[in-house]
């Protein structure tokens, strides 16, 4: 149905395959799926087709799909490899189990391996992050995210079963964060923007020292286009003039498209202040920097709507986070951690009901 509204076959350059485990699904299902996404749009050559895996569900007949597919890029979720954290967020998974993953993945032709760690999670320490880290780093992924866990058990009911008296506090957390990030410089991966670490040969890593690297809804990129579309319930798209989203529960999802339209249930025109907001923010994500007047300028924008924005950037230079040097906001090394909290003080939504 989305083919349809395009006079022509959109072409398409990266398909990400996320949602939490989309590899549970059966081999012959996913083939199928790939090949109407195939007659439905314009592939290019070089696309890059990503997919997330969970290793305790990981088959090799899936392996082998996915080689025929066409899938270039796995993203493994790992979180720790501390059997007493595993368990405590009942994800209990071996280190051979990660290991058996990763090969099966290489070689079946997915040579591009993303690792998924977090930190903050129960019983977690700094010793074992550290670990962690280093398992992790012998498998030689290409990519490594590392993530802060978020503990909100009012919105995500499996997380009442965590409990709260063994999370780490903030300072553990900054800790904890710090050195993993340590560990995986240690060993050769460069740091890009807030929480993602790249091998110097990696595309993101390319992307940041050619200015190219971007940052969207999905996390960072090196993909400069802007129309993204999203499958599934609570998917967000993003097009030219703004965001679209689909309904949010799966039956509320299902009942639109049975009936032959499309479940998109709420959209967002941006404005010309939402534009340059948003070009700050990523510019600070990406670089740890922005400048202010010149991205007003690109965008024929008067900065005197960022006064608020202003009064806050004070607040964090009086901390020492940022440094503002005739609009140029530069976030110093050492406070990277408190990098959302400088972006934040461009985001004119924080703190509203949602539309």
């Amino acid at each position: 149905m989305v083919a349809e509204q395009t006079p022509q076959a959109l072409p398409v350059s990266d398909v990400h395959f996320g949602g939490g485990s989309p590899t549970i699904m059966p081999p012959a299902g996913f083939l199928s799926l790939m090949e109407l996404l195939r007659g439905c749009f314009a592939f290019e050559k070089a696309a890059n087709i990503a997919i997330e895996v969970d290793p305790r569900t990981f088959t090799t007949d899936m392996a082998e799909a996915l080689e025929k597919a066409g899938v270039n890029r796995a993203s493994v979720g790992v979180q720790s490899f501390d059997p007493i954290v595993q368990k405590a967020i009942n994800r209990v998974q071996s280190e051979a189990q990660v290991m058996t993953a990763v090969q099966n993945l290489r070689l079946h032709g997915v040579g591009r391996i993303n690792f998924d760690l977090m930190f903050g999670l129960p019983y977690q320490t700094v010793q074992s992050c550290r670990e962690s880290a280093l398992l992790a780093i012998a498998m030689r992924p290409d990519r490594l995210a590392v993530f802060g866990y978020s503990h909100v058990p009012s919105y995500r009911k499996n997380q009442r079963l965590i409990d709260r008296s063994a999370l780490p506090d903030i300072a553990a957390r900054a800790e904890q964060a710090s050195v993993m990030a340590d560990t995986l410089i240690a060993a050769g991966y460069l740091q890009i923007g807030l929480d993602h670490f790249a091998l110097p040969d990696d595309e993101l890593a390319l992307a940041q020292r050619t200015g190219r690297l971007r940052r969207n809804s999905l996390g960072y990129s090196a993909e400069t286009r802007q129309t993204v579309i999203g499958f599934g319930a609570s998917a967000i798209g993003r097009c030219g003039e703004g965001y679209v989203q689909n309904e949010l529960t799966q039956s509320f999802y299902n009942r639109p498209i049975a009936s032959g339209h499309l479940a998109t249930s709420r959209g967002y025109r941006l404005t010309i202040e939402d534009r340059v907001r948003a070009a700050i923010i990523e510019q600070l994500m990406c670089y740890l920097e922005a400048d202010v007047p010149a991205i007003c300028t690109a965008h024929g924008f008067d900065p005197i709507h960022l006064r608020n924005s202003a009064k806050q950037l004070d607040i964090l230079a009086e901390d020492g986070i940022v440094d503002v040097d005739n609009g140029l906001v530069r976030v110093r090394q050492e406070c990277r951690f408190a990098l959302r909290d400088v972006a934040a003080a461009f985001d004119a939504y924080l703190g509203r009901p949602s539309l």
